[in-house]
This record gives C-alpha cells, structure tokens and sequence, in this order.
C-alpha cells in the first residue's frame, strides 16, 4: 500500500488546512472464517506488527476494530483507555487478552462489544480492520448453546455495510464446498463485488494433493477469484519468527512448488495487499467526482463572502468609514422594511414581528384592554344608585341629577389611562426588538453595535415619556369638560325613551353578523367525547357554534351568549395549549352538564385575539372580586341599597336612565381614545425613530469619540475572516491535488461475474461438490477390458474413467509437455470396433 499512502496523506494534508475532516470514507477490511482459519495472521501481515492474541481453538472472542491511521510515530492507543499511548506492540497483546477476559472471562466466553484499537503508524493508511471471532458449532465452556447464531450476528453487524471490503479466509486442509465464510459473504454480497476468497495453510495440505485448481479459479469460482496466503505456524510464533521472514518463507514456498510456481505472482500476502491497494485506489477514485463537486461548490461559495477581504487592510481608516456608512444604510433600510412591511423573500414566516404585531396591539389588545377596565354591569349600576342618593342628600329627589353622570363618566374615563400606558409598553417592547434584530448585522463591529443599540434606545425611551405625557393630557382633555352636545350623544330625552323602551321588551336588537372564526380545543371534555380534537368555531354577535371542519356542513352544537362572561384558567402542568372559559355568572350549566366551557388555543396571541372578539360580541371578562376592598359591612350594605333600590322603581329609572347616558358618551370617549392613542404612538415614538435613524444616527455616533476603536474588529470576526481566506486557499489546493490524483491513479474494471450458485447449493448437487482439496486424490478403478488398463503409463497419476456406453467417439484430450499419456486413436476405426476411453495425461 506504499503507494497509495502519499496520495491519500496529500488529501488529508489539503483537507487539514481547510480544517474539515477528510470525508473519503476508506472501505473496512474485515476477516470472516471458521476458527484457527488464519484471520488474525492475514491482518498483522498488514499492519507489519505482530501483536494480536494467537493460539489454539477460539482465540478472538471479541471484536477488534482495528484503526490504522498515517502518523509520523508508531504507537497503539485503545478507546478504553484514552490518553495512554503503547509503544510496545507485546503490551498491546497482553491488553487485548486482558480486556476480553474482564469481559468474557477466562473460560472461553464471547461478547459483541468490540475492542477499539488505534495504531498510528507511517506505514500504514487510514484503514479499518476487524478482527473477527471464528465460527463455531459446539459450544465449550462458558460459552452460549446459540454460540453458531451469535457470531453469525455478529459478524453480520460489520459485513453489511457496503463500504466492507470482506476477506473469506478458508484452510486449505478443509472442503471449501462446506465454508460457512464463503456462505455468509454470499449472503450479504450476492454478486461478489465485496469479497475476496483467501486460501490459507497451503503448506499444511496432504503430500500429493494441492489447491491448484481452487487458486486457478476453475473449481468453486468466485467473481474475485481466490489468494493464497502461507501464515507462520503455531512454531513460528513462539519461535519470534519475524514477520518480513515469514514473507520471505512464503515467496519461496510459492516459487518452489511445482503446482504453484506458475501462479506465484498471483499468491502470497504481498499480492493481497496489492488486491486491496487497487480495491482502495478505486473506492478513491469513484468518491474523487462527489468529493471535487462538494469543494466547487464550497469554492463558489466562498468566493463571494471572500470577495471584501481579498484587498483588506485593517488598518485602513477609508474602508472602516465606508463600512460604517454601509452598516448604518443597511440598518436604515431593515428598520424601515420591518416596520412598515415588505414582500421580499426575508419576510418572517414563523410568527407576527415588528409592524404586524404593533398593527395588532393598536386594534386588538388596545381594544381588549380598555373593554375590561369597565365591564362589570352590577358593579356600574351599584355606583350610579350611590352618586344618585349622595347627590340627594337628606332631600326625595324629584329629578335625575347630571351630577351623577359627570361623576360617573369621570371616573370611567380615568380608568382609560392604564390600557393606553399599557399599549405605549408593549409598543415600546416591540421597538426594541426590532432594532436589536437590526443591529444583529453590525455583530462584525461589537462596540459599533452596542453603540448603535444604545443611541436608538436611549432616544425610544425619550419619545415613550413624551408619548406618554402626550396621551395623558389628552386623557385630561375628555376630564376637563364633558361635551353633551356632541352629536352622537344620546342626550337626556333620548336616554329616557330608551329606558321605558327597554323596559317594556327587556332585550337589545342587535344584528347577527359574523364576528369571526377559527380553530379550537374543547378541554374539559373527555377523549372519548371528542375534546382532544380541534373544531371549527363560528362566533356571532349573539352565539358561537362549532363545526367538525371548516365546510361548516355538520354542527355540533350551538351556545346563546346571553348573560356568559369570560374567564381565564390556569395552564396545566403538560400542557401546551393556553385556556379561557365561558361560564354562567348565576351557576347554571352552560353546556349539557358542564357549568363552564373551556376553550383551548396553541398560543396566547390567539387566546387574546378571541378575547376581543368575545368583547365585541358582548362577553365581558368577570371582575375580579377582591378588588373592591370592601369589608363585610360594606358588602352587606351595598346589599341592602341594591334591595332597596331595586324596591324604588323611581330610583331604578334614574339608574337606568344615567346608565343610558354613560354608556354613550363612554361610546364618544372610547371611539375617540382608539382612534388618537395609534396615531399618536405612530407621530410620537415610531415616526420619531424613524427620522432620527435616517438623519441624525450617523452624526450621534461621530460625537461619541474615536471612530477607530469603535470601527475595531471583534477577535471572533477577525478569526472568521481569516479562516475563510485560508479555507478559499486550502480549496482551491484540494482542487488541485484532487486533480493530480485523478491522472497519478488508475482503476481497474470489476471482474465479469461468475457462475457461483455453489455456494448455496454446492452440497446438494453433486456436479458442484467437488473432492476436498486438503484430501487425497485416490485412484479410481479402472474397468476391466478397456484399453486404458493396459495402455495407461505408470507415471499417471489418476487413472481413466470408464468407456462411455454409446458408441459416439470421445473428445481428445491434449496431454501436457512430459506426460506419459498417448494420444487417442483415430476415429472411424474399421471393423466397427468400440472407441476406448481417452487418457489422462499425467503431470512430472
């Protein structure tokens, strides 16, 4: 594998300088045979070191995954104990067999944890070998009585993969028709690509019987044809007999045997290894196109972010200046493309940011907040018959006194003031992260970002206190003076007919219009009952239905919103959906048995969003009861007025009638507060903003000092930069070497594939089950009367079938130089003689 080595190391030294690993994926090599085959000994002769376990019966009883990689030092270093580096190739052996007595035992016991060998060495390539347990029928000692089915499963493990490379070592002195490692590599690698047939202990065969016609390929052929390999027996080993002896003693075996002197080029461990080097050339090769097409890829993409920094000099003060400028236009434009929308392909997909979401905190949580700072109707009522007997006095009042419905919008005008300073926060909040997502992009310039963050911030919170000093006064505007000649005010007469009107039918007209729609969960509803599924909710200004599905076709049931308020439930400790009720303030069931319904959205932007249209449709949430601080007494007096006032039909007329007034000048006031509070936010914080970014940023961030140190680098940004210069050149360098390879390697074409169903049914058919080649070759009887009894030389050393029974002529069969066959006799014999049966020529 000599070389292979300089080619693959000049790739990883590419790659290295790119600082990527290099992904080539070398194939594993891994040994499969029957026990005392000779494994172990065909993967030290790659690695050059003796240094696995060696011995008699079953040996490896683990797996060992052996890694092989290119360094400058030889040494061995195990997974399990990192860190420890072993020089000593015997120290390394006598782990091995200890650390798979510690987990087989000492009795002959295996296991499928692998053992993780690492050997460093520079004459090796960046390899992985597997060491692999023999196959074994009968088991002995502590080992399992499906021992044959768990090495099969184990060694099944390593050989699927289709980057193994699969060595089916099989003795010489045993029937190559009954190998089991021939059998499971056909099993894994049916057309033969993957596997490559080792003969081993050739020099352990029966004198007069050889492997000639198995190493020829012409008896049991495989697509790769077979190697045969001479180990270094059980004497050799203890003996210390050097590895490079052994292959020395086995060139010379294969030169010196008649049988094999003719093949000896195509035998021993050196070829292997060579097979193997082709075999690894050509997986090199084959991954070369995808390899080159990810680094052009690589390439082009790096050459438009290297583009900048191909003429950079950090210490220019002209390319830091224009770098700012550029960084503040871009966060110019991101600002103004965030708030006010844009249909490019940067669009946020995920979820509502910047003006999407301020658009729906202006019109939907806006909306929300006010509505349930005055929703408690009892509440209302109750403080209006106060104003109105307060106003009284001692005195019967005759008439409704304005008083009271001054007091009374006053103090629900106050109210208004937390919803608006609540929208101005939340708008404030959304600015914020806004102009932190635009500054992400200076993260090249840390100070310049962080300064940049704090100017536009600090000058946010300035416009929030004016907006919010702004709104307030105008709050105190609606206080000042109360406007009853404004033209949508109902006005005292009106409010009076109203009430009579009311009070005579006792309903509101409202029209049935579809406020909106969507998908809910019905949580308090069992699963068998359908409460885990989402269905289609249709609200209306006077109900809301649900649907198995938006078709609308089948309904499920549909619920009257009279007299239901809204509440809020606590998340449940699994769950993530976020839940709201609708219940009966008087108790009574809601839906079926159920005295509230509990709805079920995925997130709390929908929860709010069905809670304004709730408020639209009339649903108000319930008032908190702790809230009126009142004592016991004060609850039963309020109780006591509430009888009495409801006993007084003069007094429930003028509550009526000043609620009738109430509520619509509240309609003016509310209608008003919804329509300036946006578009004062919109003037005052986010119009502001936006003309400070475009025209006095660049200048605030000249008068904060010295713009070089503000301009320097982050050590980070540097470090990318420099990196990313370094990958383009190591790139195109890996480019290069990638091409050298492709004309300094070549491959080879697959072998053709062969006709090998012996390998599944080589014992049942008796043409494909050939005589052991370990065995002796016996003579065969010659049949009495035929020619080749008397006529066959004495130096043949098989004797001539029988004479066919049918009179057609038998082929000729050529004898080699020197034998001591003769040639059959000529056809057409006169007389009508039978033809006698050809010879077989004999070798020396």
């Amino acid at each position: 594998m000599d070389s292979l080595i300089p080619i693959v190391n000049k790739l990883q030294d590419a790659f290295t300088q790119m600082g990527v690993h290099m992904q080539l994926d070398l194939p594993q090599i891994a040994v499969v045979g029957g026990q005392s085959a000779g494994k172990s000994s065909v993967l030290e002769n790659f690695v050059g070191k003796d240094f696995l376990p060696r011995g008699s019966g079953i040996v490896t009883r683990r797996p060992l995954i052996l890694q092989l990689i290119n360094g400058t030092v030889e040494y061995g270093e195990f997974l399990h104990q990192k860190g420890k580096k072993l020089t000593n190739f015997d120290e390394i052996r006598q782990e091995i067999e200890a650390e798979t007595d510690r987990v087989t035992g000492s009795n002959k016991g295996i296991s499928n944890i692998p053992i993780n060998l690492r050997v460093y060495s520079p004459h090796v390539l960046n390899l992985t070998l597997i060491d692999l347990p023999g196959l074994t029928k009968v088991p002995i000692g502590d080992q399992p009585a499906d021992i044959e089915n768990q090495i099969k499963g184990m060694i099944f493990q390593f050989i699927r993969k289709e980057t193994c490379l699969i060595l089916a070592v099989t003795p010489a002195n045993t029937d190559l028709a009954n190998s089991d490692a021939l059998k499971l590599a056909k099993e894994v690698d049916p057309q033969g690509v993957r596997t490559i047939g080792v003969i081993t202990k050739l020099d352990l065969m029966d004198e007069g019987t050889d492997a000639r016609d198995i190493l020829e390929n012409k008896l049991l052929p495989l697509r790769r044809g077979y190697i045969g390999v001479v180990n270094r027996s059980q004497k050799d080993i203890e003996g210390r007999k050097d590895i490079h002896a052994a292959l020395s003693a086995e060139r010379k075996f294969f030169l010196s045997h008649p049988s094999y002197r003719h093949i000896a080029d195509r035998l021993g461990t050196p070829y292997l290894q060579k097979v193997l080097n082709q075999q690894l050339t050509n997986h090199i090769r084959d991954t070369l196109p995808g390899l080159r097409d990810r680094l052009q890829k690589q390439l082009l993409t790096l050459e438009k972010d290297v583009e900048q920094f191909k003429h950079f000099r950090p210490d220019d003060p002209s390319i830091k200046t224009k770098a700012m400028l550029q960084m503040i236009q871009q966060l110019q434009s991101d600002f103004e493309r965030t708030i006010e929308g844009s249909g490019s392909a940067l669009v946020n997909t995920n979820e509502l940011s910047g003006g999407a979401k301020i658009n729906r905190i202006f019109h939907e949580r806006l909306r929300f907040e006010i509505v349930k700072m005055s929703c408690d109707e009892k509440e209302l009522r109750r403080e209006i018959s106060f104003a109105i007997r307060n106003i009284h006095g001692i005195r019967v009042g005759l008439f409704t006194p304005d008083m009271a419905f001054e007091a009374i919008v006053k103090k629900q005008i106050s109210q208004l003031k937390e919803p608006i300073l609540k929208c101005i926060d939340l708008t404030v909040q959304e600015l914020s992260n806004v102009v932190r997502i635009c500054t992400d992009k200076m993260a090249r310039y840390p100070r310049l970002r962080d300064e940049t963050e704090r100017i536009i911030t600090t000058h946010i919170r300035n416009c929030e206190q004016r907006a919010k000093e702004q709104l307030l006064l105008m709050i105190d505007y609606e206080l000042a003076y109360m406007n009853t000649n404004h033209e949508d005010f109902i006005g005292f007469a009106n409010a009076q007919n109203k009430t009579e009107s009311a009070a005579k039918t006792g309903t509101r007209s409202l029209g049935n219009q579809v406020i909106r729609k969507g998908h809910m969960c019905i949580q308090n509803l069992g699963i068998m009952k359908g409460g885990s599924r989402p269905y289609w909710f249709v609200l209306t200004s006077e109900s809301i239905s649900w649907f198995k599905d938006e078709d609308e076709k089948e309904k499920k049931y549909m619920l009257p919103l009279d007299g239901l308020k809204l509440r809020d439930i606590e998340q449940g400790f699994m769950s993530r959906r976020h839940t709201f009720a609708l219940f009966n303030p008087d108790g009574r069931n809601v839906y079926k048995d159920y005295k509230q319904l509990e709805l079920s959205c995925e997130s709390t932007d929908d929860v709010d969003s069905w809670k304004a249209s709730f408020l639209r449709a009339g649903v108000y949430p319930e008032k908190d009861s702790s809230a009126n601080g009142e004592d016991d007494e004060g609850a039963e007096e309020s109780n006591d007025v509430s009888q009495t006032s409801s006993l007084d039909p003069q007094l429930e007329r003028q509550v009526e009638t000043i609620r009738n007034l109430v509520d619509s000048y509240m309609k003016i006031v509310t209608k008003t507060t919804r329509d300036m509070v946006p578009k004062a936010i919109m003037m005052l914080i986010i119009n502001n903003c936006k003309d400070f970014i475009n025209g006095e940023l660049l200048a605030h961030l000249y008068a904060t000092g010295d713009q070089a140190s503000m301009m320097e680098e982050s050590q980070e940004e540097a470090q990318k930069r420099e990196e990313m210069l370094r990958m383009y050149h190591a790139c195109k360098e890996a480019l290069r070497i990638i091409g050298d390879v492709s004309m300094a390697t070549f491959s080879t074409p697959v072998p053709p594939p062969v006709k090998n169903d012996w390998l599944s049914s080589g014992l049942d058919n008796p043409r494909l089950s050939p005589p052991s080649p370990g065995g002796p070759r016996k003579n065969v009887p010659v049949q009495q009367g035929s020619l080749g009894s008397a006529g066959a030389p004495a130096g043949a050393g098989r004797g001539p079938p029988p004479a066919p029974t049918s009179a057609r002529p038998a082929p000729a069969i050529p004898n080699r130089p020197g034998g001591g066959g003769a040639p059959p006799l000529p056809q057409g014999r006169p007389g009508g003689q039978a033809l006698p049966a050809p010879l077989i020529p004999s070798r020396r």
